[in-house]
């Protein structure tokens, strides 16, 4: 069937199913109906393939999960990501398929609490969540920053200032991200490799930040992810835990593995 035989029926179906997938990285359809500025009951009619947004309202839900009008037409897994050229030729041996394409069972999809040291008050620490995807074999993390981060900062707090998105890619002994801020404003490093537990569900190792040297707050610091699975309901409950804390505050394990005491190396 081609596109313009598809009917206005057919259309909303595809639009639904669409949303649907690009929801399920939110843990609150209220508050990501609060993000788009559209009215709830609305929303869940466009979910379920009930209704078609305004032209204006389409671009905007297609501004904010970074995708074209296609998702009216296609599949969003199928929706190439014509920006992404880690296949190009010229890094294809480097950073091709081998490295993108990170298997399930080496680094599982689903939401991750992670802990670190702040940069910006050593003796603090931070908790935070994320959220891992896959879309045509890549492998993606988005996550918010916790307010009292950027208010340290002095930066706006809105959730658009708030979000930042990466891709992961496979190493030898574990997975790298390489996360940013809207606009690449601020950037990150990130190292992990699985640490043994009784789950299976922890990786330890490092962040660094993309900034030059300086003598106030370090570069670098080690960096906990656990592993909590998909459910929403207990991901929205860890994301109100979120932001600084003290170090006996951490969760026992996330103390054992951050080490704080011992110099990172």
């Amino acid at each position: 069937m081609t596109y313009h035989d598809r009917s206005p029926s057919e259309l909303r179906d595809m639009f639904g199913a669409n949303l649907r997938v690009l929801a399920q990285s939110y843990p609150s359809i209220s508050e990501l109906s609060r993000q788009l500025g559209v009215n709830r009951t609305q929303f869940n009619r466009y979910l379920a393939g009930e209704s078609f947004p305004r032209p204006d309202v389409l671009a905007r839900i297609c501004s904010f999960f970074d995708v074209d009008a296609r998702i009216l037409l296609e599949p969003v897994d199928e929706i190439g990501l014509d920006c992404l050229s880690l296949n190009d030729p010229f890094v294809q041996d480097f950073l091709g398929d081998a490295a993108v394409t990170v298997p399930e069972s080496f680094f599982p999809s689903g939401f991750y609490r992670f802990s670190r040291r702040s940069f910006l008050a050593p003796t603090r620490f931070v908790v935070g969540l994320v959220h891992v995807s896959r879309k045509n074999d890549s492998t993606f993390l988005r996550g918010f920053e916790p307010r009292a981060v950027l208010t340290l900062q002095g930066l706006a707090e809105d959730d658009t200032s708030r979000e930042f998105r990466g891709i992961v890619m496979r190493h030898d002994d574990g997975v790298a991200a390489l996360v940013s801020r809207r606009g690449a404003v601020t950037s990150t490093f990130n190292h992990l490799t699985r640490e043994v537990s009784f789950q299976n569900n922890f990786w330890v190792g490092y962040v660094a930040r993309s900034i030059r040297e300086g003598i106030n707050s370090n570069r670098v610091e080690r960096l906990v992810y656990e592993h909590i699975g998909s459910d929403w309901r207990k991901a929205v409950r860890i994301a109100r835990t979120t932001g600084f804390c003290d170090f006996d505050d951490l969760l026992p394990f996330h103390r054992r593995l951050l080490r704080p005491d011992d110099p990172f190396r």
